[in-house]
């Protein structure tokens, strides 16, 4: 899509919103419209009896919408334009998208700041009256802006988490973008880099304890961690719990999320560290699965499961996808009412998002059909799990997810992921080991973030692992500074 528009500081708000309606749409500004084109966006500024006048004209395949609107300052210039723009594209598509204009990862933070500048009452209008947020998705957000603030209540200025990473997996899933190694090609790697995670580990630990950090979370994660062998897991685990003693954090999660890689020797050698463990089926109907280029079956996530539940691990989430490659609204719903039955203590419903590197946009063009397709899906999500008691307690969205909507995390009371709030509010600092991890400190008295970046790449972690060390200087900066 070519959009043409006056004002440049509008362009990536502008952007933003052609993604909503068009979430994998490539787009170009300020090129010449010729007669062939199919999609543009034409957004004009003039005066007009001295007022600012703002002209919209959109065009998509054979349809096109015209709008002039008088900029009244009741919201700021960009949001009254891109409102605008909004409603063009809603009038064209023939609908409202459930999060009407918001574009954010966190639309739960911005609710929970805007009620309490404003009031509930007043920001509960500003999100559907303005922002157009359907009704359904204020209560959403709503719900999981109270369980923040309960969150909240466990922290202090000195709390932090951790994230340790292994990006490495069986094979990479036609959605993904994730830094992660096939293990075929990088399965030579992961004794030395297991090595060099453990002494990073320790390393950490140390500035932990040299600024008396109060460590509330951990989390295992990649890629999918259960790829290493049960001596590797252990080992890491074991080197973390003595590093930062697991007796003090609310919550250690690991990632087990391929069936296909859970063996019961792996399980016991995490058994003694993790409280909450991750099993990610996705779909439970073997073509999605097949489609989307997962190496297990539905029967091979059922043992993994079964095979949990025996060796009496009592918090297991399990992840879902809405929008994947080969399912309906109808196997979806299904897949939900599966795991309903598996009773498990928690269940994440994500939405499809493509990113640039997944190789799935390479071979599809989802449109707003799709989009809708799943929204129905996520509804239908909703009503079940509610309705069996998983709560919703997190939420966040991601840029490119087929019908602008969102992942949510369901739970049993009490069963809640505690770090996954705490990332997506960035409630606290979170310090990151590992390739591709990055670590956020957060300073709690002016909210700003400072961002450390590992390597992105296992080989690059491994070949310059001084380096990494070496970054680790920039916490003792930040909390130097911090604690002055």
């Amino acid at each position: 899509m070519i959009v043409n528009i006056e004002n440049r500081e509008f362009f990536y708000e502008t952007e933003k919103t052609v993604r909503i309606f068009l979430p994998f749409e490539k787009t170009e500004f300020n090129k010449e419209i010729s007669n062939t084109q199919t999609r543009y966006l034409i957004v004009k500024l003039k005066e007009q009896n001295q007022n600012e006048i703002c002209y919209i004209k959109l065009h998509i395949d054979e349809k096109t919408e015209e709008l002039q609107i008088k900029l009244k300052g009741v919201l700021p210039k960009e949001l009254e334009i891109l409102k605008g723009v909004f409603l063009c594209f809603a009038k064209i598509c023939g609908y409202v998208p459930p999060y009407g204009m918001l574009t954010g990862v966190r639309p739960t933070r911005l609710y929970s700041k805007t009620r309490e500048k404003l009031g509930e009452e007043n920001a509960d209008k500003l999100f559907l009256n303005e922002y157009m947020v359907n009704k359904n998705k204020l209560s959403l957000l709503k719900t999981t802006a109270d369980f923040l603030k309960i969150t909240d209540g466990f922290n202090t200025k000195k709390s932090v988490s951790i994230y340790i990473s292994v990006p490495f997996c069986p094979s990479r899933c036609s959605y993904c973008s994730f830094v992660s190694e096939q293990i075929g090609m990088a399965e030579h790697l992961i004794p030395q880099y297991v090595e060099n995670l453990c002494e990073e580990i320790k390393i950490t630990a140390e500035i932990v304890k040299e600024y008396n950090l109060e460590v509330k979370t951990l989390y295992l994660g990649g890629g999918t961690p259960t790829i290493l062998s049960a001596e590797q897991l252990n080992k890491i685990l074991s080197t973390a719990h003595k590093a930062f003693n697991f007796k003090n954090l609310l919550e250690v999660t690991v990632e087990a999320g391929r069936p296909d890689t859970i063996t019961k020797e792996k399980l016991l050698s995490i058994k003694d560290f993790a409280t909450r463990i991750c099993i990610n089926p996705q779909t439970m109907h073997n073509d999605v699965l097949e489609a989307i280029g997962r190496k297990h079956t539905v029967e091979r996530f059922f043992e993994a499961f079964d095979l949990a539940r025996s060796l009496n691990f009592k918090n297991i989430n399990l992840d879902l996808i809405a929008g994947l490659k080969n399912d309906t609204v109808c196997k979806f719903t299904q897949s939900i009412q599966t795991a309903v039955k598996l009773n498990p203590e928690a269940v994440t419903v994500h939405s499809l998002s493509i990113k640039r590197a997944a190789s799935l946009n390479k071979n599809a063009f989802y449109e707003f059909n799709q989009g809708l397709a799943a929204a129905e899906m996520v509804t239908n999500a909703y009503n079940i799990l509610t309705k069996n008691n998983y709560n919703p307690y997190y939420l966040y969205r991601q840029s490119k997810t087929v019908g602008n909507l969102e992942n949510i995390g369901y739970s049993k009371k009490g069963y809640e992921g505690l770090y996954n709030t705490y990332i997506m509010d960035e409630t606290h600092s979170v310090l990151g080991i590992g390739a591709g991890a990055v670590t956020k400190l957060k300073d709690q008295n002016s909210f700003k973030i400072e961002r450390v970046q590992n390597y992105k790449y296992p080989y690059e972690y491994i070949s310059d692992f001084n380096e990494i060390i070496k970054r680790k200087d920039k916490i003792k900066e930040f909390y130097n500074a911090y604690n002055r």
